[in-house]
């Protein structure tokens, strides 16, 4: 039986929502100095519970704001949740933000091994990976260019070679596939599947709802900050598109009424 690869049990997640309206820093700290600031409790997440085995893929699914980017940043070990625990065993590379982790002034090349480092790889580990990583974000004629000169495409196409080519435990891609075109996305499919096949846990966060279908097995549906649906990934991806669709039919007649009272 493949072992547990990551593991999110009870996790709340709760930010501090400031109620004043201050219109500068200054009078943020004059306010917090007289004791006048106050503010709303937002629960990203509630009671968010899934479990993935060693080599599964799931996909994330829900409207912006429902808790998806929480969720990878609490996996990926960037903020702590408020309550219940996540395990992870093993790597982690996150995809999280286009040319997150880049310094915008060093090169792609500088940037392979400064990204390497930050994930606790060697020179030579990143040297040997170099020229994949290179060839496969088509970046050859760019080596030596600052990525601060980089279109977000371009950035995306590193930050996903370079994530995929160290071979870490845990891949975390969040919207990794809604930049480029589709002969490039099709690729990055393709590697996502030789990862799967080699032991990689993906969890993977889209908003084209075919492409969940075709890159992972299960999938979790959040909708403000709570779990709709978890389980196959065709089963919750099409309960998903079929709320979509009428949310989408509702906003419509409610146009048209409006539309007719106008």
């Amino acid at each position: 039986m493949a072992e547990t690869s990551v593991k999110v049990d009870n996790v709340y997640m709760m930010f501090n929502l400031s109620k004043n309206k201050q219109t500068s820093l200054k009078q943020y700290f004059i306010d917090m100095v007289k004791g006048n600031l106050f503010f709303d409790e937002f629960w990203a997440l509630e009671n968010v519970s899934f479990e993935l085995k060693k080599g599964e893929s799931i996909g994330l699914v829900g409207v912006n704001g429902s808790g998806k980017s929480t969720l990878l940043r609490l996996i990926a070990g960037i903020m702590e949740p408020t309550h219940g625990t996540i395990y992870t065993k093993g790597t982690i590379a996150p995809l999280i933000a286009l040319g997150g982790g880049f310094e915008p002034t060093l090169s792609a090349r500088e940037n392979i091994y400064l990204n390497g480092a930050m994930h606790g790889h060697s020179t030579n580990f990143m040297k040997k990976r170099f020229d994949d990583i290179i060839t496969f974000a088509e970046l050859e004629e760019f080596v030596d260019v600052p990525v601060k000169n980089f279109s977000s495409g371009m950035l995306a196409r590193l930050g996903f070679a370079i994530a995929t080519s160290v071979h870490a435990d845990i891949v975390i891609a969040d919207e990794v596939l809604s930049v480029g075109d589709a002969r490039f996305r099709k690729k990055c499919e393709t590697r996502i599947s030789s990862l799967l096949k080699e032991g990689t846990t993906i969890l993977y966060v889209s908003h084209n709802i075919n492409s969940v279908i075709k890159t992972c097995q299960k999938a979790l549906w959040l909708d403000k900050g709570r779990v709709i649906q978890n389980g196959n990934v065709r089963e919750v991806c099409i309960a998903y598109k079929r709320y979509i669709e009428e949310q989408n039919r509702m906003a419509k007649e409610v146009q048209a009424l409006k539309d007719e009272k106008a």
